[in-house]
């Protein structure tokens, strides 16, 4: 594949790092992420149009905080590779041209306004824009070159230029959804700034991908975790395409499935997908013994998490006997899953840890992820190049810890049957609705409160059912779906009238940040 247009990003620990990859993909430009620590001849190995510096959760005053030499900035302008700098990005800019970095005691999170000047950076933008801000720091001086190009009310500096050494920084997050213009001031760096062509598409990514599975495969196996959802089924068929029927798909009945989930899977694999190899396992009592009496959200995941890796080794090695020594576990890992893990960088902060990322530290199987690097509309992207059905593309998010994670506290086969049961509905009348495909993610889950209710005139004390539904482009920033309120009504009088033991249902109106979309 020729080599097209590359902008670099430096990771410095930033939850959206990823998310700025991926932003520059959709400008059909292709993106690749290094770390801070990279040299420079390493560096020229990619021959950058641009190069973007990530944000970070560490102060640039921390000791052993990340840093950058100047010798970078040099090289970048005796090259003419044009840097922009968003949050902690812009702060080290600052930082290292000699400006003054200050911590507020008033934090700032959430939209403001933005006065913008009419840079290049800026191009096109309204006098007043609202953007997203999150952050502790900022400069409160200015390094000798640069000049303000937007400031607000409380943060004065909040975007700045080099143009003799074509730097320019942002203090907001341009990459998210919440930021309404951050795409137009992608654009003017990527496009205007750095010249680029917009000459990287996704079927460039589902070749190069499938020739790394080769490459790293060889002529050996892999044993494929599939749990039905989107993320799994395309890394299935991706890597299928590179080695055919190498891979053994296995589906792991944990005992935390949604209601009916097993059969369906299995008939999809079997039935539609046709899939040379396909297994389900049948390994509810394991893990629900395992979680007996576990209320804390890390320690469910971190059961979870090694309980399926045993699994899969020991269905590898059961199958060797009759088809030979598996070497590699397939996964659908997808970025949000490693960044809120924590494991994209040294710096990264742990979210909560997810269960196909969270190894074990002896596992006798290679880890195989074609889809690390993608966001979840990017993978549904690939599903429909690779030819997979709409309602399999369409499938909403479903976590690995399953139910686990959507009861709060100790699991038993009581909640679960109640977030089965009120699950079903709340999907079944949104499908009726028309709403499944337009909202990102919908699911119920238990809380552990009771209340006191009133059913056929008599006094009830049972339990609690939360609703919730998000919209979102990638599940790194959400909002609640504002969905009608008739339709709330109905169907949290299903869930009251048909599912035993509850009787109170409420909606979570939180958005991510600060939440997260699921409860645990």
């Amino acid at each position: 594949m020729k080599q097209p247009d590359t902008i670099l990003i430096m990771d410095f620990g930033g939850q959206y790092t990823q998310l700025i990859a991926r932003r520059v993909r959709d400008l059909s430009v292709y993106s690749e992420i290094i770390p801070y620590t990279a040299t420079l001849s390493e560096i020229q190995l990619f021959n950058p149009k641009g190069i973007i510096l990530s944000g970070g959760p560490k102060s640039v005053y921390e000791n052993g905080s990340p840093t950058i030499s100047e010798e970078f900035f040099d090289y970048c302008k005796e090259n003419s590779i044009p840097v922009l700098g968003i949050c902690y990005g812009l702060q080290l800019i600052g930082h290292v041209f000699g400006g003054q970095i200050t911590s507020f005691p008033k934090k700032e999170y959430g939209k403001i306004e933005i006065d913008v000047n009419q840079a290049d950076l800026l191009k096109g933008l309204d006098a007043t824009e609202s953007v997203w801000m999150s952050h502790g720091d900022q400069i409160t001086e200015l390094p000798a070159g640069f000049e303000v190009i937007a400031s607000s009310e409380t943060c004065p500096i909040a975007a700045i230029q080099n143009k003799d050494h074509h730097i320019y920084a942002v203090q907001f997050h341009i990459e998210v959804s919440h930021t309404p213009k951050g795409m137009q001031i992608l654009r003017n760096f990527i496009f205007n700034i750095c010249k680029c062509n917009p000459n990287w598409i996704m079927a460039d990514f589902i070749e190069d991908v499938i020739s790394k599975i080769q490459e790293t495969v060889g002529d050996e196996k892999v044993i494929m975790a599939v749990s039905g959802g989107v993320d799994s089924t395309v890394a299935a068929t991706l890597i299928e395409k590179a080695i055919s029927d190498r891979v053994f798909c296995i589906f792991v009945d944990n005992g935390l499935m949604r209601k009916n989930e097993v059969g369906e899977v299995r008939y999809n694999f079997e039935n539609i997908l046709r899939f040379a190899h396909f297994f389900v396992i049948d390994a509810a009592s394991l893990f629900l013994s395992r979680l007996e009496g576990v209320t804390e959200p890390e320690e469910k995941r971190r059961i979870i998490a090694s309980t399926f890796f045993e699994v899969f080794e020991e269905k590898a090695d059961e199958l060797k006997a009759e088809y030979g020594e598996i070497k590699f576990l397939g996964q659908g890992t997808i970025a949000p899953d490693r960044i809120e893990s924590g494991v994209t960088s040294s710096t990264s902060a742990k979210i909560k840890s997810h269960h196909n990322v969270t190894l074990p530290e002896k596992l006798n199987l290679k880890i195989l992820e074609p889809l690390a690097l993608l966001y979840k509309d990017e993978v549904r992207t690939v599903g429909r190049e690779l030819g997979l059905p709409e309602e399999f593309i369409r499938r909403h998010p479903f976590p690995g810890p399953s139910l686990a994670i959507r009861i709060v506290g100790e699991v038993t086969e009581k909640k679960l049957q109640i977030v089965r049961e009120s699950d079903a509905i709340l999907i079944e009348e949104i499908k009726k609705a028309g709403i499944y495909s337009k909202v990102w993610q919908a699911f119920t889950s238990y809380l552990p409160i009771k209340s006191v209710g009133v059913m056929g005139d008599a006094r009830t004390y049972q339990n609690m059912v939360l609703i919730r539904m998000i919209e979102s482009q990638d599940a790194m920033t959400a909002n609640f779906a504002k969905v009608d309120w008739d339709l709330l009504e109905h169907i949290a009088s299903r869930i009251m009238n048909e599912v035993p033991g509850v009787n109170r249902v409420v909606y979570d109106v939180s958005n991510k940040p600060p939440a997260t979309i699921e409860l645990e």
